[in-house]
This record gives structure tokens, C-alpha cells and sequence, in this order.
């Protein structure tokens, strides 16, 4: 099989799906290209209201495949793998990482990079840079420690040794860990809640999340409330015993 990310789109949901299977689904040069136009087109579809993240068979991603570093060390790799976290980061609506077996470098990097993370026990986290005399992108390493705290990434970076699906909740790494039978059904259900929440909570909300938010953007996200309608159909089908219609798409 031919190293490549496959997207499907089931209703509300999309999953890209990392299919590498001859190298636990290493990340190639072009599967990094590839990544940020998929999340684009994601991202443009009206009709997707969560995005999925996950890996071909038993194995997340073993990161990037090192045979594809050239002789600059893998500046490329490197930076096309920046470019397609930021791009996954700054995704406008919920994502998961729905993660089996190895979740290691870059593929930790992405599953990072995502708003939430569902594990299958047995499931194994790391960042490994330091094995290969790597310096790990600032705002990659950012991202982890506002993840995990810095005690916990300082772990990971320094020692690139890898920790069990258990740990990583523990730390804040991972949201849930289930049994892998039970993962994928997990993951859908709760792509369903989350598609049939309000899109302008979701949205905002991600968006503070994120950092600083200037007064022009809040000035944006107030009028956004007011004249989306969301808010009094939230309390009207709440009062009525009813589902919502959220109607505010951005």
C-alpha cells in the first residue's frame, strides 16, 4: 500500500486516516504537504462539523519516516511537519485524535495538535527528537507544555522514552482511554455530541482557548452571539424538553 492520508466523510464527521502500514504509518514528506489541504477542504464543508484523526490499523503513527530525512538533516520534514500541526491547531471546528498502538514524534506531534485525544488501552505516547540529535520546534514544544505541564514534557523531550495510554491520562495527555474494541464505537458517539452543540460556543471557545483574544476579536464574538439566534433557541428547546436547532455555522 502506497504511503498516503485518506479522508471519508460519514455525515457530520470527517476522518483522515494516516495509512503508512509498512512503516507503522510514518509520515512521509509529501503525507505532511498533503495534510493542510485536506483541512482546508474539511474546513470548508458546511456539512462537516467534526474532524477525526486517527491511524491505519493497530498504529497511530510512528511519526516521521527517516528514510525520507535528506542530507539538511530533515530541515523539510521538520518544517512541513510544523506547517501541518499549526494547520491541524488552528482547524475552526472540534477535533479528535483517536489513537492505538504507537503515537510517537510526529505522530504525537499531530495528536497533540488536536483538541482532544481517546486512547485504546494499550496505546503508547513519546517524543523522541533527543534519539536522533533533533531540536523539537519551540512552538511544537509550546503546545506540550501547555498540554501536559512542563514537568511532564520536560520528561518526554529530555528522555524521549515512551509512556502507556494509563500515564498519559494521568498527565493530562490523554482525555479517555478505552478498551480497543470499544474505540472507535467511543470516538463516533462523541462525535456526535459534539456536532449537535452549538457551533458558535465551539468556535469561541476554541479560539480563547487558543491565547490572548484582542478587543476587536471580542467585539466580533459579542455580535456574533447577539445576532446568531443560538442563545434563545438554546433556551427555547431547553425549556420545550427539546434538541436544538444551532443554526450559526461562521
Amino acid at each position: 500500500m502506497e504511503p498516503a492520508l485518506r479522508l471519508d466523510v460519514d455525515g457530520t464527521t470527517a476522518t483522515v486516516r494516516i495509512a503508512h502500514p509498512a512503516k507503522r504509518n510514518a509520515m512521509t514528506t509529501d503525507m505532511w504537504r498533503r495534510l493542510p489541504e485536506l483541512l482546508r477542504r474539511c474546513a470548508a464543508d458546511p456539512a462537516v462539523r467534526v474532524l477525526v484523526l486517527t491511524g491505519e490499523g493497530d498504529t497511530f503513527c510512528a511519526g516521521a519516516d527517516i528514510s525520507a530525512l535528506t542530507a539538511d538533516g530533515g530541515r523539510e520534514s521538520r518544517d512541513l511537519a510544523v506547517a501541518a500541526e499549526e494547520a491541524l491547531a488552528a482547524f475552526p471546528k472540534p477535533t479528535i485524535a483517536a489513537v492505538r498502538g504507537h503515537c510517537v514524534g510526529g505522530g504525537c506531534q499531530l495528536a497533540a495538535a488536536c483538541d482532544l485525544r481517546f486512547a485504546a488501552e494499550g496505546a503508547s505516547f513519546g517524543i523522541t527528537p533527543a534519539r536522533l540529535g533533533i531540536v523539537y520546534a519551540a512552538s511544537s514544544t509550546r503546545r506540550l507544555v501547555d498540554l501536559v505541564g512542563p514537568a511532564t514534557a520536560k520528561y518526554l523531550l529530555f528522555s524521549a522514552e515512551l509512556i502507556d495510554a494509563e500515564r498519559a491520562l494521568r498527565t493530562g495527555l490523554v482525555d479517555e482511554v478505552w478498551p480497543a474494541q470499544e474505540l472507535d464505537g467511543r470516538v463516533a458517539e462523541f462525535a456526535r455530541t459534539l456536532a449537535s452543540r452549538s457551533q458558535l460556543t465551539q468556535a469561541a471557545a476554541k479560539e480563547f482557548a487558543a491565547g490572548p483574544v484582542d478587543a476587536d476579536r471580542l467585539a466580533y464574538w459579542a455580535g456574533q452571539a447577539h445576532g446568531s439566534g443560538d442563545g434563545t433557541e438554546g433556551v427555547a428547546a431547553f425549556l420545550e424538553c427539546r434538541t436544538p436547532r444551532f443554526e450559526w455555522t461562521g
